[in-house]
């Protein structure tokens, strides 16, 4: 109601809910700016994000750009604080590493600004993708930094540009989001094996521990149970490893964001081990 008659707004609604990506790409063939911005429903950005953002698609070889994702209700349970820890994890060891070698693989949704003619070119590919036969409903994000990747574009990560976003405060609204994210990361990663040859190769060593460490972890947790099983001996070198492992990557994120907090995403482990494997295998 507020921005209806500002004549600098367009709003176009669907007759019904026709998902993410119809609506993404109805609102970019009638856009008409260079740059396009997409922020999820339940996201909010700072003031400077879309100049942020802007600067860096300033060179015309990058496609696509993202910023700082936030928890927005970081404050309301032990889950959100969590969570929040790990979109930061996400954004400033992941996304940063990435954008270093000019790749970032995921442009996440709730605050990502695209080059439109580059977009232009994409969105039959982007509308058109089957999932065993089928039209796809999941992994837009991902899918679609990896077709501007394959254009030839680079990616980007820019950690001023931020945005709080609204994330699960219940496990299984969490779980159920996991799970989406899951199935989207295996799949595309198979449609990114091509892509690497041209990219940096640290990219491909990227892409390889982000899937072999979940197995490796998987495997090892397994061993573990069946040696408590077998010789009802605890198995406490895996522990011990597991556990050594976790505190290293906690130590080294409460130094890199200077804030103590982050010893305590060390409880994510215990969440990743008992209800995060087993779902995604």
């Amino acid at each position: 109601d507020h921005y209806a008659c500002d004549p600098r707004f367009r709003f176009i609604l669907m007759p019904k809910n026709v998902g993410k990506r119809k609506a993404q790409i109805v609102a970019i063939r009638e856009s008409s700016g260079d740059l396009v911005l997409n922020v999820d429903s339940d996201t909010t950005i700072a003031p400077d994000v879309v100049t942020k953002l802007a600067l860096k698609m300033y060179s015309p070889a990058v496609g696509a750009a993202m910023g700082q994702l936030t928890a927005s209700n970081r404050s309301d349970t032990w889950l959100t604080r969590l969570i929040d820890m790990e979109y930061w994890l996400a954004c400033n060891e992941e996304r940063a590493a990435q954008a270093r070698f000019g790749a970032v693989m995921c442009c996440c949704g709730p605050c990502a600004m695209y080059r439109r003619s580059a977009l232009l070119l994409l969105l039959d590919k982007y509308e058109t993708q089957l999932f065993r036969g089928r039209p796809s409903d999941f992994g837009e994000d991902r899918h679609l930094t990896i077709l501007m990747l394959n254009a030839g574009f680079r990616t980007e990560y820019v950690p001023d540009a931020i945005a709080a976003t609204v994330v699960p405060n219940s496990m299984g609204a969490y779980l159920r989001q996991q799970l989406r994210w899951a199935r989207s990361t295996f799949r595309d990663t198979l449609l990114a094996l091509r892509l690497l040859p041209g990219l940096d190769r640290y990219l491909t060593l990227d892409v390889i521990g982000q899937n072999l460490g979940p197995l490796l972890l998987a495997l090892s947790v397994l061993t573990g149970l069946a040696q408590l099983a077998l010789t009802a001996t605890v198995p406490w070198s895996t522990i011990l490893m597991i556990a050594s492992m976790t505190m290293v990557r906690c130590g080294v994120a409460a130094f890199r964001a200077r804030e103590l907090r982050f010893l305590g995403f060390s409880l994510h482990t215990l969440l990743n081990v008992a209800l995060l494997l087993p779902l995604k295998a």
